[in-house]
Parts: structure tokens; C-alpha cells; sequence
């Protein structure tokens, strides 16, 4: 999170000039690239941008929804444990095919050792564009010091469990299936993580249906030895006494565990070759196939260090490639200040590229996955890194902002230290959010001030979550905010883009079908996509896959790869639907990719 800052450095001046001055112009070329109504017959690379009052606009709709929740923040935020929660997810938890919402809460120090606990909340989706608070009933909202949130289905009974990762360990809330959660961290093996638990992602690394888990930790604290604020040159930022932390503190070994098919999981991060990596100031984590090999892979972000991708080797083992793939430092050869996670195929190209945010003084680094374990930092050239420089990002997520079949770039921001409001330091504490255009040639366009005024109110935000909540071919962004209420942003109005989503369900696989890949063909529009736990800033997406199909009204080909491996092909479905899909039997009833009720 904390930077040194090298703006006197030639070296890196040197190039990173050279690479401003060639986004500038780059961005500058590309602004007529781009047309959002783009025909069937349309050639890939001829999209141009459309006009402002073309594009849908983001509308703050928190209000309307019923949504009351407010996460606790400590207001001078002197420890760095006070400034790093505020995951999201979005978890169908009663199956009706209408995703809820989770917040993740907060104490301050003072109220840690005093011994009052914050409450996280659970919102049911009333399928009428309100929510309605359940946490009580269902069991949730006192979990520990949270920090975030993720979706897995442990037990493989169909009904998604909640893991809340914490200052003090994880909680697993296992679903109940009538509404209600059991906390069973102890039972399942897992109440031996007790260190300060960040990010977290289920799936199934070596195939045997069962998804395994993954934590992520970050410093190692102790609330009764703190370091005091401001008191050495790592609890400064440009002069100003702030919080200390992460450099100058201990690092954390992050944990894999294996998924017994018993309801309980098994370190193995020793024999996996995980705890070979060197401690570090781990934060997001997220599964992946990156390089089609059908092993899935993971990539660690690492505040204020390298970034770690584990290649998996289908035997059980993993090893730690990034530097060789080109994705543990910056382009410049520096470590940074590595906090959320966007994965998608923004190039078309069937592999996921990586996008992460970062502190201020740096960018959001874009990795475009050129296949074969080969990424290519694209920062500069792809329009993303001159509007991110002057914030600190948090939350990121690749979405189809106007449906036109080209994934768009959403990302939140907000300091950390309150301090900074002062004027002297030369930012501010509260930050707006981003929005970039996929232009359809590699090239991202900022039209965050296009999108209207609701993006641009400054807040301090962590987690943000994206999915259509209300089922009606749009994704909505769900955005919690370190200080007080979050944020819910529709978008209305723009082209009449189609659309097509698929929830699916495995058989064999995994049940929530983690990790399955998909690949779309509308005419000359080729999609992939993969359903996956975790990301973002320690939060949750959505998991069933939306893709955009512009003027398509049709997809002609749907390819689907199980976790298994199994491929199943369908073809001809209608736009401006959402097909449930089960793992050997294809379209399904919506009844048929959902359990009954639960038996434990």
C-alpha cells in the first residue's frame, strides 16, 4: 500500500516519460475508434467511439434500494489494520436465480480491545429493485475484524458458502440451504489460519471436483505492540505523519488448503511448493487457467513487493513464474504497491489478461496475456495508466458497461491516510472512480466524466462487485466504501445493445462449475470467459458470465470447458436471455441447476 516515491529518479523518468508521451498520443489517435451499434457484418478493429450522449449513464441507485448499511471507520485511521477492509460479494445464497449482497464490517482498534465487534451484513434481493436485511436470520453478521469476502461451494451441495477472511483468521459460514448460515471454520479444518487473512479464492486446482482454497495473509500484527503513527520515515507520505505500514513490518507466508471431499480441508502449502515464496504482503488472489493448459493456476497480488503467479503443473505441485512471465514487477523494474485484481480477455484473444490497482505515484499496470505463460505490461500504450497515476485504486472489475461485446475497465479508488486532506501532501482522502471504454483495438478510452455525475462524487472505496441484479441484461457495480454507506451504480439508457448470460452448474466439476471457461460466437465476435471466486479488492463477483453481443441478436456457437475438462458445444441460442446450463445435459430449467433443500 505504502510507496516510496521516485519522481527525482532518472532512470525511471527516463522511460516512463517516453511512455506518458506515447499515451498521450496513442489515446489521443484513438478517440474516433470506436462505434457502440456496430453492425453484424461489422469488421473487428473499425469500432469507433461513440458520443457522449450515446453511452448509458451510471446512475447512483443505492437510495431506491433500501440498503442501510454503513461501515465503521476510525477517522484519523492511525494503524494500517483500520484502513484495509471493505470487500463485497455478491452471492445467490437462496438460489432463486437473484444475486444478494454481502458487506464485510470493521472495528477500530479501540473497539478491538475494548471488545466490541462490528457487523457485517447480508441483504436478500427482493427481485423488485429493493433489498432487505436478513443478516440476523441468517446467522452472518458477527463473524470477526473483516476484511472481505468469497463464494465457494465447499461441500459440494449446491448451496454457495461464505468464507469472510479477517484480522485474526477466516470464517466459513457453510449455507443451510432454508435461509440460514452455520459458522464451521473449526470443523472444516480451518480455525488454524489465524493470522490477518486478506484475500481468498476457491477452486479446484487438481481436479477432482472438490474446490480447494486459497488465503492470502498480509502483515503480521499484534494489536498490543503497534507501531506508533508517524514514527519513523515508513509513517510518513510526502512529510506528513500517517499510519506505519506495510514496509518497515512483518511479512505473512500465505496457505493452501486441500479440499478433502468431507466437509474439511488440509494445509499443503508445504508440499505444493507454495510456502516456497518468500513472505509477503499478500492481498488479492484468484484462480485461473492462464494458459489453457487445463490446470488452473493462481496469481497473488502483493502489496508493496512482487507479484506472485503459481504455474501448476498438474501433478500437484506449483512454482512461482511471475518474474519470468512478466508480471511480478512494473515495466521499470520496480516493486509496487500491488491491491486489486480484473481478469478478462479484453483483446479477444482467448487468453485473460491482468489488470492491477495501485497506490498513488504509480498506475494500474495492465498485463496483456500474449498465451503460453508470456504477459506484456501495456499500461502506457493501452490508455489506462495516465488517469490512474494521482489515485490510489483499490476494487477494479472487467464488465460490459454498454453491451456492446468488448469488456470495459471499472475501478474505485480512496487514500489512506486522512491526512492528506490537510493540503500539504497534495492529494485527497476521498477519490472519484474510473470508467475506461474498451475501444476494440487494444486501447482504453477515460470517459468517466461522460457517464454522469455519480462516479465523480469522491469517496473512500474499497471493494467493489459487479453482476446484473436485477436480470435484466445489465451490470450493475456494487461498491463498499470505507467510510459509511456503499454505493450501487445502474446503467441506464445508452444503445439497445443485446446481451446473453449463462449460469452454470457442474456435474462432475465442481458444482458452483468454478473455473469453468466459455467461449461465445455471435458472427465475428469471439468471447471467452471464466467463472471464478474471488478478485476485485478482496470481494466477490457475480458468478454467472454476461457477455455483450452489440446488434447480435443471435449466438451461434456456445463452447463450454468444465473444470473436468469435458467440453460440451451448443448452438444457435437467442440473445436477451439467460440459459441455466448443466454440466452433461446442456439448457436446463432454472429448477434444474438449483438444489433442494439442504441436508447436514
Amino acid at each position: 500500500m505504502k510507496m516510496t516515491v521516485r519522481c527525482n529518479s532518472p532512470r525511471n523518468w527516463g522511460l516512463r516519460a517516453l511512455y506518458i508521451v506515447l499515451g498521450i498520443c496513442l489515446a489521443t489517435s484513438s478517440l474516433s475508434s470506436r462505434q457502440h451499434a456496430e453492425s453484424p457484418d461489422a469488421k473487428l478493429g473499425t469500432i469507433q467511439v461513440a458520443a457522449s450522449g450515446s453511452l448509458p449513464q451510471l446512475v447512483d441507485i443505492t437510495d431506491s434500494t433500501g440498503i442501510t448499511f454503513d461501515h465503521l471507520s476510525s477517522p484519523e485511521q492511525k494503524y494500517i489494520v483500520e484502513s484495509m477492509s471493505g470487500g463485497v460479494a455478491l452471492i445467490d445464497y437462496d438460489r432463486d436465480g437473484w444475486p444478494d449482497i454481502y458487506f464485510t464490517n470493521a472495528q477500530s482498534v479501540n473497539m478491538a480491545l475494548a471488545g466490541k465487534k462490528s457487523r457485517s451484513a447480508l441483504y436478500h434481493n427482493n427481485r423488485d429493485g429493493t433489498f432487505t436485511d436478513v443478516t440476523d436470520k441468517a446467522g452472518v453478521g458477527y463473524p470477526c475484524w473483516a476484511m472481505g469476502a468469497t463464494v465457494g461451494d465447499y461441500n459440494n451441495d449446491g448451496w454457495p458458502d461464505l468464507l469472510v477472511t479477517c484480522f485474526g483468521g477466516v470464517v466459513l459460514y457453510r449455507n443451510n440451504g432454508d435461509g440460514t448460515f452455520t459458522e464451521v471454520t473449526k470443523e472444516a479444518g480451518l480455525s488454524n489460519d489465524s493470522g490477518w487473512a486478506t484475500g481468498a479464492a476457491f477452486g479446484d486446482y487438481d481436479g477432482d471436483g472438490w474446490p480447494d482454497l486459497f488465503i492470502s495473509h498480509y502483515v503480521n500484527l499484534n494489536l498490543n505492540d503497534l507501531p506508533a503513527f508517524g514514527s519513523s520515515p515508513t509513517c510518513k507520505f510526502r512529510g506528513i505523519a500517517v499510519q506505519c505500514g506495510p514496509r518497515g513490518l512483518k511479512k505473512s507466508l500465505s496457505n493452501l488448503y486441500h479440499n478433502n471431499g468431507d466437509g474439511t480441508f488440509t494445509d499443503v502449502s508445504k508440499q505444493t511448493g507454495i510456502s516456497d515464496s518468500p513472505p509477503s504482503f499478500g492481498l488479492t488472489v484468484v484462480w485461473s487457467d492462464f494458459d489453457g493448459s487445463g490446470h488452473l493456476d493462481l496469481f497473488q497480488a502483493n502489496d508493496a513487493g512482487r507479484n506472485y503467479l503459481y504455474q501448476n503443473d498438474g501433478k500437484g505441485h506449483f512454482t512461482d513464474i511471475a518474474f519470468s512471465a512478466g508480471v511480478s514487477v512494473s515495466q521499470d523494474g520496480y516493486e509496487q504497491a500491488n491491491m486489486g485484481l480484473a481478469l478478462g480477455d479484453y483483446q479477444h484473444n482467448g487468453f485473460p489478461s491482468i489488470v492491477i490497482s495501485h497506490f498513488s505515484d504509480e498506475y494500474a499496470a495492465v498485463f496483456e496475456n500474449l498465451g503460453q505463460m508470456n504477459f506484456s505490461d501495456v499500461s502506457y500504450p493501452s490508455g489506462i495508466a495516465l488517469s490512474t497515476t494521482h489515485y490510489v485504486g483499490w476494487g477494479d472489475a472487467f464488465l460490459d458497461f454498454d453491451n456492446d461485446g468488448w469488456i470495459d475497465l471499472f475501478m474505485v479508488n480512496g487514500h489512506v491516510y486522512p491526512q492528506v486532506d490537510s493540503g500539504e501532501a497534495g492529494a485527497r482522502y476521498q477519490e472519484p472512480a474510473l470508467l475506461f471504454l474498451n475501444q476494440g483495438n487494444g486501447k482504453f478510452k477515460d470517459i468517466s466524466k461522460l457517464v454522469g455525475p455519480a462516479i465523480q462524487v469522491p469517496r473512500v472505496s474499497r471493494g467493489a462487485a459487479v453482476g446484473d441484479l436485477f436480470n435484466d441484461g445489465k451490470t450493475d457495480i456494487v461498491i463498499e466504501n470505507l467510510k459509511g454507506e456503499p454505493t450501487i451504480l445502474q446503467p441506464q439508457g445508452g444503445p439497445p445493445n443485446h446481451w446473453i448470460g449463462f449460469e452454470l452448474a457442474g456435474t462432475k466439476s465442481n458444482r458452483l462449475a468454478l473455473n469453468a471457461r466459455v467461449k461465445v460466437t455471435a458472427g465475428n465476435l469471439v468471447q471467452t470467459g471464466e467463472v471464478r471466486s474471488g478478485g476485485s479488492y478482496l470481494s466477490q463477483n457475480d458468478l454467472r458470465l454476461h457477455f455483450g453481443l452489440g446488434a447480435r441478436q443471435t449466438v451461434d456457437k456456445l463452447e463450454i470447458v468444465w473444470p473436468t475438462g469435458r467440453t460440451e458445444t451448443l448452438t444457435n441460442l437467442s440473445a436477451d436471455h439467460l440459459y441455466e446450463i448443466k454440466e452433461g445435459a446442456g439448457i436446463v430449467s432454472a429448477e434444474a441447476v438449483r438444489p433442494g433443500p439442504a441436508n447436514h
